[in-house]
């Protein structure tokens, strides 16, 4: 390990850049009636703009941690944080939506590599306390950079507009140069499947296809069935053929490992789905995306403070009850905003942000405990890569949902359609804790 004196600057420089890309969907959220407005489209057409975001970020995710594995941090870190700076700077002049969404699936792409990446950097260069005390740190810096963003996308969008909002990450190519010295040059020379990696990506984007379909029309419904259909079969085979390839099959078939991550995949898809819900429902009380943010900060506080609040309640709980009661947060807060959407009641929806929030505070380090306890330390990262692309393409299913089935049912109906999702998977993890198999 290298020397440990500069643990808070580079824990500082690795948050903040995890931060904002994740005002990727953040700020970017509160602007969508805007740019609904602006490019004429409806709220399940502007939809596409988290969910592609959201898909990509979660394929790419397991991507960049192979790389890395191959080819030391700096490279993989500095593509990927150059194509997110690249793609928002795209997207900001962005004339049509085509455009837009073509720079929303690369900015998605970039993006991934920074949560990845970014722990990696911390993990490779610093041990004992120190290591724990920074990751402590990026996490918090984080959190408090991502949770933010929807006031940071209103003030930017009140001073200049929707397009500069798009533009926010761009931000993170300045982040680089300062942590050039901190990146790790050497990988381990591990190989990368690359045809396992492009068909979990093509299978993934069938399902979010499929779902968001409703509000798309007969060609996407049949691109995703498609995908989805001759997907599924083809991942299977190659997980026969490869064992140890993209998705390893000692991984795979531990139930823990899939049935933690499908149930902790409802909190983001919870979680994306209020972020295209609630701008559109307070759009139509006239708010513009200034106010939005605003009523938003309440739950800014609370992701400030919910991975505070996670660590003594996980190390009660266990990982597996940790899930449950994450599951049955994000149910309540779909719910409250299902009664929220029905009533254009502000209040109630940011009722629903801040239960979400608390939620995801919860869910995502309560997915890392109980997956990384269930499998042995060779394929641990591994594993902990493959549950973070299930976790996070959750959202771009929620966020699928709301756009999709919301332009047919109504977002209040939607998001009651969606709340059976964390109900669900309280259930699996449920038997899974009564059958002893996650640690407590």
């Amino acid at each position: 390990m290298r020397e440990q004196t500069d643990a808070g600057r580079v824990a500082a420089l690795v948050g903040l850049l995890f931060g904002l890309a994740g005002m990727g969907s953040a700020a970017v959220a509160v602007t969508l009636p805007a740019i609904a407005a602006d490019l004429g489209l409806s709220t399940g057409g502007v939809s596409w703009v988290i969910s592609l975001y959201a898909l990509m970020l979660a394929v790419a995710t397991a991507v960049y941690g192979r790389v890395a594995d191959l080819a030391g941090i700096r490279l993989p870190l500095l593509v990927g944080v150059g194509l997110m700076a690249g793609s928002a700077v795209l997207g900001g002049f962005a004339p049509s939506i085509e455009v837009l969404l073509a720079a929303r699936v690369l900015q998605g792409m970039g993006a991934a590599a920074v949560p990845v990446l970014g722990m990696a950097i911390v993990s490779a260069r610093y041990d004992g306390a120190v290591r724990t005390t920074a990751l402590g740190q990026v996490a918090g810096t984080a959190a408090a950079v991502s949770a933010l963003g929807p006031l940071a996308g209103g003030l930017v969008a009140d001073l200049a507009d929707w397009r500069a909002v798009v533009a926010l990450p761009a931000l993170g190519l300045l982040i680089v140069p300062a942590l050039w010295r901190a990146l790790p040059t050497q990988g381990t020379g591990a190989r990368l499947d690359v045809l396992g990696a492009v068909l979990v990506a093509a299978t993934a984007a069938g399902l979010v296809l499929l779902v968001q379909s409703p509000a798309s029309g007969v060609l996407v419904a049949t691109a995703g069935a498609l995908l989805l259909g001759l997907g599924v079969p083809a991942v299977a085979a190659r997980v026969r053929r490869r064992p140890e390839g993209f998705l390893p099959r000692r991984v795979i078939r531990n139930p823990v490992v899939v049935r933690s991550a499908l149930a902790a995949s409802a909190v983001p898809a919870a979680w994306f789905a209020l972020l295209i819900a609630v701008p559109a429902v307070l759009a139509v009380r006239g708010w513009t995306p200034l106010q939005v943010g605003l009523a938003l900060v309440p739950s800014a506080v609370t992701g400030f403070l919910a991975p505070r609040l996670a660590g003594p309640l996980l190390a009660r709980l266990g990982p597996g009850r940790s899930l449950v009661v994450s599951d049955a947060t994000a149910a309540v807060a779909l719910v409250v905003a299902a009664v929220g959407a029905a009533r254009t009641s502000a209040a109630v929806l940011v009722t629903a942000v801040v239960l979400v929030t608390l939620a995801f505070g919860l869910g995502q380090p309560a997915l890392m405990a109980a997956v990384g306890g269930a499998v042995p330390a060779d394929v641990r990262g591994v594993a902990l890569g493959i549950a973070t692309l299930v976790f996070l393409v959750g959202g771009g299913v929620g966020s699928a949902v709301v756009g999709g089935a919301g332009e047919v049912l109504g977002l209040d109906r939607s998001l009651l359609l969606l709340a059976a999702l964390p109900l669900l998977g309280s259930l699996a993890v449920l038997s899974t804790v009564r059958a002893r198999s996650v640690p407590s």
